[in-house]
């Protein structure tokens, strides 16, 4: 008789995985020396190595229009859209003290959300929108997209996303009562394999208060009301 947990393992598509999204891990996977090297070491040695994927490309490294991009490439991972994968570069966030008392749901709608997908290294492009119900603080409001857009800033899969800024928002506030939903386009679906270019991809992570149907509505319809 074979071994149902084997059979499990020979039936796994992992081309499915990797197209399908399947979510993997909540935390981002790093290695634990992943900031040993200093910014500037990895921007030399991702020019090295583009320069290398290039040239294997056939592309003549010589003309004026290419013969720089190798840099470009590896200032743009390190310093600007993988910059949320360095700690050093997580936003601090402005608390204040809800003198007001006001205990009724704060929404922050429409944040850009621009990430690349882990598993083809492409854009994802779209909106993530926030609410919470403040207790002691509240929180600037620009901080909110800060915080989207630091985690959007690495190599991504939707759902990790939704969950991570979801996550953070708890621990700052110090509550539950936090809701995310992210409705984005996936160059990936896009611009290869089913080239599927109307579809779209929404994720949502309730908590608190957002589990009960009525508020989580609520949260919904302020999203709906553009």
């Amino acid at each position: 008789m074979r071994d149902p947990g084997n059979s499990r393992k020979e039936r796994i598509n992992y081309d499915d995985i990797i197209d399908d999204h399947i979510l993997t891990a909540i935390d981002t996977p790093l290695r634990k020396d992943a900031f040993k090297l200093d910014d500037e070491l990895k921007i030399e040695m991702i020019e090295k190595n583009f320069k290398e994927i290039m040239h294997i490309l056939g592309l003549d490294l010589n003309d004026e229009s290419l013969k720089d991009t190798p840099k470009r490439v590896a200032k743009m991972y390190v310093q600007e859209i993988f910059s949320g994968l360095n700690p050093d570069n997580k936003p601090q966030p402005t608390l204040f003290e809800n003198k007001f008392k006001f205990n009724e749901m704060l929404v922050e709608k429409n944040i850009t959300i621009y990430s690349y997908c882990e598993h083809h290294f492409v854009p994802i492009i779209g909106k993530a929108h926030i609410a919470y119900f403040p207790k002691n603080n509240v929180i600037g409001l620009s901080k909110l997209n800060r915080i989207a857009q630091y985690y959007a800033k690495r190599p991504q899969v939707q759902e990790r996303l939704t969950v991570q800024i979801a996550n953070e928002l708890k621990e700052i506030l110090q509550t539950d009562d936090i809701a995310v939903i992210i409705d984005a386009d996936h160059l990936c679906v896009a611009s290869r394999g089913v080239n599927d270019v109307n579809s779209s991809t929404i994720t949502s992570s309730y908590h608190g208060k957002f589990l009960n149907d009525e508020i989580r509505k609520e949260f919904i319809s302020h999203v709906r009301n553009t």
